[in-house]
């Protein structure tokens, strides 16, 4: 569905409105028809855009009905308005420029003043709004509201309101994107949807670019729970792969039709997951997809687990400057001598990843902290005079961080630095996004970039731990993992390789045969990266990591 001229790329940005496509909204019409159990349900849209969801809705049900939606775009609701009186002329309701979120305010609480929900159905494509994005004082306002913590998205606030203006027993289908059900932010949401909903059935549509924005939605058909007992929620996925096809389909939607396996969509193939919500023991855990076939998976590798990343390490992110441009350079050599800063490390960032060994690095950062007595010190300038003047030189740009001093910090600091003490420590090194798993130690005191991530091991005494990690994260089995466990990817194949992920990728019993050779053949690939024997180990660590997770016969020399 075109946008509004008025939703430019930045309206767009600020406020979430990236409109429906039509598909996708007969897709979710047509699911929540089908469970809504009202003979002349009133019905809502709290967002709606210009009314796509709306009048799918209306055709897919084939009943009477009256329809209510709200918008802050005047020219929205004047679209809606002229579409719903052409497409739906029998229909009855209103569209109104108004605060869905003011509306929603009136019906929650459990005070006398509060006014029960009072619609059947709810279909919704919420405004996906990062806290970033919003501003403080916007989502500090609707997380006192609505009872939310954390990085508050304007989606979640909506989530909450249609919970309150939904009769029990109401019914919703809600068009989000899929980050909440795996990240730290998301967890305040799985938890409230789980008390307040019953979940029916969730889609996660990955990677199809159903939407113009870099966002994958998921689709949640949700029901406002009764004290009855909840079913078991079903759970399907639609990703890119690389697997064959055994399946034709016309659209995206027709695949979901199918049974599991690999489809082919326009020349596109897509791999087709059927199975149930899990979300562990906790309401807020995260979510994945369960399949027998999955689970039993997992039950193999959980049973050959000794340890995972998290148990040997904390996991750390990168330092983060908030000034690149003046502590980070390539080329430092070329400016005057006197203004050559005495405290340049070599820096580690995304650009120089290769899998166990990274290229050399390739710029160097001015570190302003150092060790004094095992603690992280800030430097002393006036010991060093040529860090002093290079520094005195962007003052201007440094104190424009106004945050830095306001946090009790000297203006020419870095915003976000490493213990000094850690520096010479091997380090298991990887970067937040890519298509495959890339990590590499670090043996050479390199400081980490923010657009990675690091662990260094808590028993400093032996190593071994670590270059078995190092092995197991670079493995075929760690994607198998990773899409079993977290079932999150990006467009194009990509994983984002997350804290909260890579601390639970797990470790086999470091003694067994198979991991005593494993950790031999990773050091001496990092010895002999890059090269064509390095990659030929590679291949044999993937057979001796699968072994001994048990997933396959011992590996053949």
């Amino acid at each position: 569905m075109k946008l509004d001229a008025r939703a430019t790329k930045k309206t767009q940005k600020q406020e979430g409105a990236h409109y429906t496509p039509s598909g996708l909204a007969e897709f979710v019409a047509r699911h929540l028809a089908a469970v809504c159990e009202v003979e002349r349900p009133f019905v809502l849209d709290p967002a709606v855009g210009d009314g796509e969801l709306l009048l799918a809705f209306g055709r897919a049900l084939g009943r009477s009905c009256t329809l209510k939606g709200f918008d802050l775009d005047p020219v929205a609701v004047t679209n809606a308005k002229a579409r719903l009186r052409e497409g739906l002329p029998e229909m009855v309701g209103e569209v109104k420029e108004q605060d869905f979120l003011e509306f929603a305010l009136q019906h929650r609480g459990d005070s006398l003043f509060a006014t029960p929900g009072s619609f059947d159905v709810v279909i919704a494509n919420p405004p996906y709004v990062r806290t970033q994005v919003m501003g403080a004082e916007r989502s500090q306002r609707l997380a006192q509201q609505f009872d939310l913590y954390g990085r508050v998205d304007l989606s979640f606030a909506f989530i909450e309101g249609i919970a309150d203006v939904l009769k029990d027993g109401g019914v919703a289908g809600i068009i989000v994107s899929n980050r909440f059900m795996t990240t730290k932010a998301g967890s305040q949401v799985r938890e409230r949807l789980l008390s307040r909903f019953e979940v029916l059935h969730v889609w996660d549509f990955g990677d199809t670019k159903l939407f113009e924005a870099a966002v994958l939605p998921a689709v949640l058909l949700v029901r406002k729970r009764l004290k009855v007992p909840a079913c078991h929620p079903r759970f399907t996925s639609i990703y890119s792969t690389g697997e064959p096809p055994i399946h034709q389909a016309a659209t995206v939607y027709e695949a979901l039709s199918n049974g599991s396996g690999a489809v082919s969509v326009s020349g596109t193939t897509f791999l087709v997951q059927h199975g149930q919500l899990n979300h562990g023991a906790d309401r807020n855990g995260t979510w994945r997809i369960a399949t027998e076939s999955g689970d039993a998976w997992l039950d193999t590798v959980r049973d050959n687990t000794f340890c995972t990343f998290g148990d040997v390490g904390k996991i750390r992110v990168g330092v983060k400057t908030t000034a690149d441009k003046v502590f980070v350079r390539k080329e430092w050599d070329t400016l005057p001598e006197e203004m050559r800063p005495e405290v340049l490390r070599p820096l580690i960032t995304h650009h120089v990843a290769r899998r166990y060994k990274s290229l050399p690095a390739d710029r160097q950062i001015l570190y302003t902290h150092e060790d004094r007595d095992g603690k992280k010190s800030v430097i002393d300038l006036a010991s060093l005079p040529r860090t002093k003047r290079y520094l005195e030189s962007h003052r201007a740009t440094l104190e424009a961080r106004t945050y830095v001093i306001e946090s009790g910090r000297q203006w020419f600091e870095i915003w976000v630095p490493q213990l000094p003490s850690l520096w010479p420590v091997p380090k298991l090194v990887f970067p937040d996004i890519s298509e495959r798993p890339t990590f590499w130690m670090s043996l050479d005191g390199e400081i980490i970039n923010g657009d990675c991530y690091w662990l260094a091991a808590n028993d400093r005494t032996g190593s071994d731990l670590l270059w078995l990690a190092l092995a197991v994260a670079n493995s075929r089995f760690i994607e198998s993992f990773y899409d079993h466990a977290f079932n999150n990817k990006l467009y194009a194949g990509r994983r984002r390789f997350m804290t909260q992920y890579v601390e639970k990728f797990p470790l086999p019993s470091p003694t067994l045969p198979a991991s005593i050779e494993i950790i031999s053949l990773a050091r001496r690939i990092y010895a002999l990266t890059p090269g064509d024997e390095a990659d030929a180990l590679a291949a044999r660590i993937d057979q001796l990591v699968e072994s001994a997770f048990g997933l396959a016969k011992e590996a053949s020399r």
